[in-house]
C-alpha cells in the first residue's frame, strides 16, 4: 500500500511539473512582443538632450558636443564644441539639411550623401533618418537566448518590411530580457555583408523606462575607427518652442 501511495505522489508531481512547463511555455514572449517592449523604452514622441560624440580614428580622437531636439518625425542638432559651434543639422520628415556658419552655407543632404558619416563619425545621415519604431520597419524572428556582458538577452533577427526605406536589410539584435533595451546590433546589407556593429555600454532608468545612455558604433567598412555616443542628459516630452524645426531657424 505504501508503494502505491509513493507512486501516486510521483505521478501527481509529474503532472504538476508538466502543467508548470506548459504554463511557462505559454508565457514565453513572441518576437513581436519583445520588440514592442523595446520600442516602449527607446522610442519617444519628443525629447531634448545634451550629448557628445567621441570619434576615434587610429590614434586620433575628436569630441563633438551637441544639443538635440526631437519631435515626432522632426529633429534638430546644434553642435556646441568650439570647432563646430553653430553648425546645425535639421531633419524634417524625409528631408535633411546641414548649416555651416563659417560659410553661411545651407546644404541639403540627399542621395549617396546619406551614407556618409555625420561629422566624420561612424553614424551615417541615413542612420538618423530612421525615426520610426522597429516594429514598423522590420519583421523579427526570435532565434535564441544568450548572455551578453553578464546580462540575459533575447536574440532576434529582423528583415526589412517590403516597401520600407531602411539603411540595413537585416539586423541581428541582442535585447536585455529583463530591461528590454537593445545591448548589441549587427547591421547587414542585403548581400549578407556585415556593415556595422553597435554596442550599448551603459543604460539608465529614466522616467520609468530603461534607456541607452552610452553606445559605440563601429563601421565594418572602415579600419581602426569607432564612434562613442554619450547622452549627458535627456528630457522626455519637453516643451519645444514653435519654429524650432524650420529652415529659418538654421541660419
Amino acid at each position: 500500500m505504501r508503494r502505491h501511495r509513493v507512486l501516486v505522489i510521483l505521478v501527481l508531481a509529474a503532472i504538476m511539473l508538466m502543467e508548470a512547463c506548459a504554463v511557462g511555455a505559454a508565457a514565453e514572449l513572441t518576437a513581436e512582443e519583445i520588440i514592442r517592449y523595446r520600442d516602449d523604452n527607446e522610442y519617444f514622441e519628443s525629447a531634448r538632450f545634451e550629448a557628445e560624440m567621441v570619434i576615434v580614428s587610429g590614434s586620433r580622437q575628436m569630441v563633438k558636443t551637441m544639443t538635440s531636439y526631437v519631435q515626432e518625425d522632426n529633429g534638430l542638432v546644434v553642435f556646441t564644441n568650439p570647432r563646430d559651434r553653430g553648425t546645425k543639422f535639421l531633419k524634417r520628415g524625409d528631408d535633411l539639411w546641414m548649416f555651416f556658419p563659417d560659410a553661411e552655407d545651407l546644404v541639403k543632404i540627399s542621395g549617396h550623401m546619406l551614407n556618409q558619416g555625420i561629422m566624420g563619425s561612424d553614424f551615417s545621415y541615413q542612420d538618423v533618418m530612421e525615426a520610426d519604431k522597429l516594429t514598423d520597419l522590420y519583421a523579427f524572428e526570435l532565434v535564441g537566448e544568450e548572455e551578453l556582458d553578464g546580462r540575459p538577452c533575447y536574440v532576434l533577427e529582423g528583415i526589412a518590411v517590403e516597401g520600407q526605406d531602411v539603411s540595413y536589410y537585416r539586423r541581428k539584435s541582442w535585447i536585455d530580457s529583463e530591461r528590454f533595451v537593445g545591448l548589441r546590433e549587427e547591421l547587414y546589407a542585403k548581400s549578407g555583408r556585415l556593415l556595422k556593429v553597435m554596442r550599448v555600454t551603459r543604460v539608465e532608468e529614466l522616467q520609468g523606462r530603461w534607456y541607452p545612455m552610452e553606445s559605440v558604433m563601429e563601421d565594418q567598412l572602415r579600419k581602426n575607427t569607432r564612434t562613442e555616443f554619450v547622452v549627458r542628459s535627456i528630457e522626455f516630452d519637453p516643451e519645444i518652442p514653435e519654429g524650432t524645426f524650420t529652415l529659418e531657424n538654421l541660419r
